[in-house]
């Protein structure tokens, strides 16, 4: 077993944390951990449900991400594409610095770092995410090509990302699930393109999906996109079951919550989606969450 996969040494009351440096190493993981809570419910609610072994080191994936994401998507008027993208770089350095001396002063980073070091995220998934974050300042309309290429970065290495984390070392069960998470990390990015369609285009400028005359979208539209949607969703949900038993629940809620986003997306007119966000109300995340529960118990 290399160093980048070997067990880290166990804190008492902090699952996940080496002994290394516990208190900052502790103070890190909740740091991403308010990170996770402030941006997401409904991953929030997921993550709750992951086994002690891996919670910390997902939502030390998802804090960084979401860090990345909000330098490019600062609403502050003041702020000019080439400022963010030098935040963006100085992100992206200190990884890079971070992931190749286990520490860093930004306790997301380090929390990030101890994560790749420990499962093997390498290069060939935080390059991708870097440089769809980098797209984002530039880039205001795609095509399938750059599409691809960007849903590629922003979402499926994430999934693959944690799946890294789910089988801890286990390259071939990484191997035969890799397609799941990728087609699962594309769901939900789709997904919040769709949702977020209105805010995207009036106050970012951007226009994600390929083709989409955002002007003219009609409910043909909607139910392409969602067909699409739905498609991933699909053949996400044939490949959790054979995740690891600490993870495979908390994914299964994260793709029920999706799914019913999806749904209520479907039944909602075009004319509202250009104008509204729409959301899962918290009561219908608790039942959803529920009602995964009680799939886990019955297998």
């Amino acid at each position: 077993m290399s160093a980048a996969t070997a067990p880290d040494r166990a804190v008492p009351g902090i699952p996940g944390v080496a002994a290394d440096d516990p208190t900052y190493d502790a103070a890190a993981v909740r740091s991403a951990a308010v990170v996770v809570r402030a941006y997401s419910t409904s991953f929030g609610w997921a993550c709750r449900l992951l086994g002690d072994d891996v919670r910390d080191h997902v939502r030390g994936v998802y804090a960084l991400v979401r860090v990345a994401d909000e330098i490019v998507d600062d609403p502050r008027p003041g702020l000019s594409a080439a400022e963010r993208g030098e935040l963006l770089a100085e992100l992206e350095h200190e990884v890079a610095r971070a992931r190749a001396r286990g520490r860093s002063s930004n306790l997301v980073v380090h929390a990030f770092a101890r994560t790749a070091r420990r499962f093997g995220i390498g290069d060939d998934l935080v390059a991708p995410f870097f440089a769809s974050m980098r797209a984002d300042l530039s880039v205001t309309a795609h095509d399938e090509a750059s599409f691809a290429a960007y849903v590629h970065g922003s979402a499926e290495v994430v999934g693959l990302m944690c799946l890294r984390v789910f089988v801890a070392g286990d390259d071939a069960a990484y191997d035969r699930l890799a397609p799941g998470a990728e087609r699962l990390g594309a769901a939900f990015q789709k997904v919040n393109f769709l949702r977020d369609l209105a805010e995207d285009v009036d106050l970012r400028g951007r226009a994600y999906f390929p083709g989409l005359d955002v002007d003219a979208f009609g409910d043909d539209d909607r139910d392409r996109l969602i067909a699409d949607i739905d498609a991933d969703l699909a053949a996400a949900r044939v490949a959790i079951d054979d995740l690891p038993r600490g993870s495979r629940l908390a994914v299964r809620v994260a793709h029920d919550l999706f799914a019913e986003l999806s749904r209520r997306l479907a039944t909602t007119s075009a004319a509202t989606i250009r104008q509204e966000r729409v959301r899962v109300p918290g009561p219908v995340k608790a039942r959803l969450v529920a009602g995964a529960l009680a799939g886990e118990v019955l297998r």
